[in-house]
């Protein structure tokens, strides 16, 4: 992908960016349990740091609402980042590094987004120049290095000034100033409150914002207005003295900016290193720059325990198939943003209890532990009557905030759901025997009972028509004006209902429960039919029926007229037929499809429509109003593997990354190193805009991405009796070579297209197997496996199944539906 001025690098470990302009909004992110960063290429920075809320340390220049990241964050002059200005004391001349603020075009520009650092890499005015940033393992702290190489043999005089705007901190107070004994740059300001309790919870929090140098600065200003004067960000007026004038800010906009005045021989190479973040008080930035730069190689050990942090998420999977650039995102990619999300939980103490579950869900494949003890926090907050909260408290301070104050109906769904992901991996029914109370009683019961009276809540919260009363919202968050009336209907959630108890019913048959497994199967029928009476309108499904007895969704609507959703998931909990599938596949191709992958729902809403919420209030074709809302693309696309459909799943999968055109990843503008929330949708109505990526990586997208790829693509899925092998490889490949950990064992696998056979045929270790399942798998034992499919197209023809026992599959393997 190199012609589009963007291609992996460093074996395969980085991938790099070679223009500030031609993606300006591109970006990168790094975190650790108590941080986030995200970094543009041009320099501009959103992170927060958790003090157990989520707060922020470098501010807008003014007062701003309490958000973190939006969609397509627009950026300007005075937006935080993180920046280094660079001036030729002979010839005066001035720009910035990494492109920002000066906007001075380098000779050579590198943004390269590793696993475990972001940097840029510069060739300007004869010097070569590399801006690094790593976090610490364990501390709200951005480490930051800069290397200046002069390139000529004649000497440099330069003065290097680090600038990291701290902006308006606080209304109430703030100040900053050089702390001679820290060596850094201290930023402090008071929290505004009003009601006098507020006052002691707000002494424990982190108000002060620190630049910590390891050399010590010719001079330093703290002032931004002192530091910028009249001339602008892109030659500030303190930059035209010789020295920075060492000046304080006292109830002014703080700034920190450190002065380096540099000799620098020719071939000579210079480096400085900082510190950069949140402190309760001037004794732990103390504490820092004890670690960090008066312990020796503290600065650099912590760099490394940081990057072994990030490499315990490498995930269960790694491929080598004919599509170099899937393999590049699922190889490096795909496991860090699972794991992202499963180990921080999206740095929030109430994650919404569908996120909580899904994104641990992920961690099956990465570190499975994480999903046993997020079941049992979720499990432990549910009500006695089986209801699930609308968020799950991760911190005994933490309250439902937001979103989660807001009625949802879809929580319990996703415990049987994310489950039989866990597992499918594991084998650990031992789980569902654990004993564990409830959120509002001090009863007892296994984990099993819980959820058997999660399922009799949704069963329970039906209308006489068999529907699920929606509230206001179920997965679809913003759909919040359908049921508060209290008696709206979810077409979608109704589905997942079901899905959800056919789901539990195969854990039950697992466990010999045969009589409950039968119970919940009818009662998952008895929401298909009620969803196909109600809802089919011919060629697809409706959405729901509004507390006015509407049903939307349907061919009589001008917009809102299709929606994804239900469609992926009838085919999930078995409502659809056959036929109905075809007629469903048909209509999301004619009207949902874009090159940028499926929307959600279409023709995207221009006006309010108030018996179904503010999602029509949203931008057409941003968020869920009509994007490609990759996380229901990541429904549809595990369904179309359910379904047996792997040409089409492939290609909704690859439309996740930006494509191999120039075009395509110029119009996407995003890095493949995250599959973002969304791209643009409401192609058909405003295609100029279409595609474009929100640039935002919390999604549940990946974890259904993974699932989809162990389950449908590479179909190398866990079961009770071990390791079943059942791929979906798209018709044009002719082999695919895997590395797979499983229960501890390693299996290095390849599977090509072999001609003359008419069955797939299985081998391990040289040994043809009479099934596809490798039984009795021993830890810490390398597997070699062979799996040969026929040439010729035809999905049955890559499935591996007894001819003479269709239900052999499902007996075997419980999950696989």
């Amino acid at each position: 992908m190199a012609a589009t001025g963007m291609q992996p690098g460093d074996n395969n470990q980085r991938y790099d960016l070679f223009s500030p302009t031609t993606m300006p909004l591109a970006a990168a992110f790094l975190w650790n349990k108590q941080l986030m960063v995200q970094l543009n290429c041009r320099g501009y920075a959103t992170a927060q740091f958790m003090q157990p809320e989520p707060a922020k340390y470098a501010h807008a220049p003014n007062l701003e609402a309490k958000t973190f990241m939006q969609p397509e964050q627009p950026y300007y002059a005075h937006h935080p980042g993180r920046f280094v200005y660079i001036k030729d004391e002979q010839s005066a001349e001035l720009f910035s590094v990494p492109y920002e603020p000066v906007r001075s075009q380098a000779d050579s520009f590198v943004f390269s987004a590793g696993k475990s650092d972001i940097r840029w890499q510069l060739q300007q005015q004869g010097l070569q120049l590399e801006w690094q940033l790593c976090l610490s393992p364990d501390q709200p702290h951005e480490l930051w290095q800069l290397s200046v190489t002069n390139l000529s043999a004649t000497p440099r005089q330069l003065s290097i000034y680090p600038y990291f705007p701290v902006g308006y901190i606080s209304w109430m107070n703030q100040s900053a100033r050089f702390e001679p004994a820290l060596n850094a740059i201290v930023c402090s300001s008071v929290t505004p409150y009003q009601k006098y309790p507020d006052y002691f919870k707000n002494k424990l929090l982190k108000d002060k914002t620190f630049l910590l140098a390891e050399q010590v600065p010719t001079s330093w200003q703290c002032a931004q207005q002192a530091f910028e004067g009249e001339g602008g960000l892109h030659a500030p007026d303190a930059l035209q003295q010789t020295v920075l004038d060492g000046g304080d800010a006292l109830y002014e906009t703080p700034a920190c900016v450190m002065q380096y005045r540099l000799q620098l021989a020719g071939g000579a190479q210079q480096l400085y290193r900082f510190v950069f973040g949140p402190a309760l008080d001037e004794s732990e930035i103390a504490a820092a720059r004890q670690r960090y730069f008066l312990t020796p190689d503290g600065f650099s050990k912590a760099q490394q325990q940081y990057s072994d942090y990030i490499a315990q998420g490498q995930g269960c999977l790694q491929i080598e198939t004919p599509d170099g650039a899937l393999d590049n995102f699922v190889n490096h990619w795909l496991a860090r943003q699972v794991y992202y999300h499963g180990d921080v939980n999206r740095l929030t103490t109430d994650p919404q209890t569908r996120n909580y579950l899904q994104d641990n869900m992920g961690m099956s494949y990465v570190r499975p532990e994480a999903f046993r003890t997020a079941l049992l926090t979720a499990l432990a907050q549910q009500h006695s009557s089986g209801e699930m909260p609308d968020g799950i408290l991760l911190h005994p301070d933490a309250e439902l905030k937001y979103i989660n104050q807001v009625p949802h109906t879809d929580q319990c769904v996703w415990l049987p759901v994310c489950l039989t992901a866990y597992l499918a991996e594991t084998n650990d029914y031992a789980l569902l025997q654990q004993t564990i109370a409830f959120g509002d009683s001090a009863e007892q019961a296994t984990v099993f009972e819980h959820i058997c009276r999660a399922m009799s809540w949704l069963l329970h919260k039906r209308d006489a028509r068999g529907l699920s009363f929606i509230e206001q919202g179920d997965w679809c968050d913003p759909m919040n004006m359908v049921g508060y009336k209290g008696r709206g209907v979810s077409g979608w959630l109704s589905l997942a209902a079901a899905y959800a108890l056919n789901c539990w019913a195969d854990t039950c048959q697992q466990l010999g429960e045969q009589s409950l497994a039968e119970q919940y199967r009818a009662d998952a029928d008895s929401f298909n039919q009620a969803v196909n009476r109600y809802l089919w309108d011919g060629k697809w499904y409706g959405r729901g029926i509004t507390d006015d007895n509407v049903v939307f969704g349907v061919s009589k609507d001008t917009e809102g007229r299709i929606y994804l959703n239900p469609q992926s998931w009838a085919m999930l909990s078995g409502a659809a037929n056959k036929e109905q599938q075809q007629l469903m596949l048909a209509e999301i191709e004619a009207q949902l499809a874009t090159p940028y992958g499926v929307q959600m729902l279409a023709p995207a809403y221009t006006a309010m429509r108030d018996d179904v919420g503010r999602v029509t209030q949203k931008h057409p074709g941003s968020a869920e109003n009509g994007s490609v809302y990759n996380h229901a693309a990541a429904f549809y696309l595990y369904a179309l593997y359910q379904i047996n459909q792997p040409d089409k799943a492939f290609a909704v999968l690859r439309q996740m990354l930006p494509g191999s055109t120039e075009q395509d990843c110029l119009q996407r503008g995003q890095l493949p190193v995250f599959i973002p929330n969304y791209y643009r949708g409401a192609y058909r109505q405003f295609p100029r805009t279409a595609g474009r990526s929100s640039q935002l990586f919390n999604t549940g997208t990946v974890h259904w991405v993974y699932r989809s790829l162990i389950e449908g693509l590479f179909g190398v899925k866990g079961c009770a009796e071990g390791l079943l092998l059942q791929p979906q490889l798209p018709g044009n490949w002719p082999q695919v070579k895997l590395k797979r950990q499983f229960r501890g064992a390693a299996f290095s696998i390849v599977m090509r297209r072999q001609s003359g056979i008419k069955v797939a045929q299985l081998s391990v270790d040289g040994h043809l197997l009479p099934e596809p399942l490798i039984r009795d798998i021993v830890a810490g034992r390398h597997y070699q496996v062979e799996l040969l499919l026929p040439v010729a197209s035809g999905v049955e023809k890559n499935r591996i199944r007894k001819r003479d026992d269709p239900h052999w599959l499902i007996r075997r393997c419980p999950y696989q539906r």
